[in-house]
């Protein structure tokens, strides 16, 4: 059985929670790149312009190393998992320690590309 061919990226310690930033990477999951990173650009959440950076940096991997062309790319899978949380303290009232947990999340791309154009409306 032929292993289908990917061009992956990843962005790692991405500020913000992984939960956050799944909901904008289900938004975009199987679409081609131009119309992800165009969708992307309008959203108002903080993780569409780290999502953004990482599917043009895949897309960029795939036409230097594997020789494929930019229109015939799309978002095969997105991967958020988290990251290492820092901890932060707030001091509260009457000498308390509120305690706040920066979390982080990573992201990961797989780009596929396209054999046919019903390809992408079935993923």
């Amino acid at each position: 059985m032929k292993e289908e061919q990917l061009a992956v990226a990843t962005a790692k310690r991405v500020p913000g929670s992984a939960q956050k930033a799944r909901l904008v990477a289900d938004l975009v999951r199987g679409e081609l790149v131009s119309d992800a990173i165009t969708r992307l650009r309008f959203l108002p959440h903080s993780a569409a312009e780290a999502i953004s950076k990482v599917i043009v940096s895949a897309a960029a991997g795939a036409e230097a190393n594997l020789g494929w062309s930019g229109d015939d790319l799309f978002v095969h899978s997105i991967l958020v998992d988290e990251g290492p949380s820092r901890r932060w303290r707030r001091f509260g009232a009457r000498g308390r320690f509120k305690p706040i947990k920066r979390r982080t999340a990573h992201i990961k791309v797989s780009l596929g590309q396209i054999k046919d154009v019903d390809q992408v409306r079935e993923a």
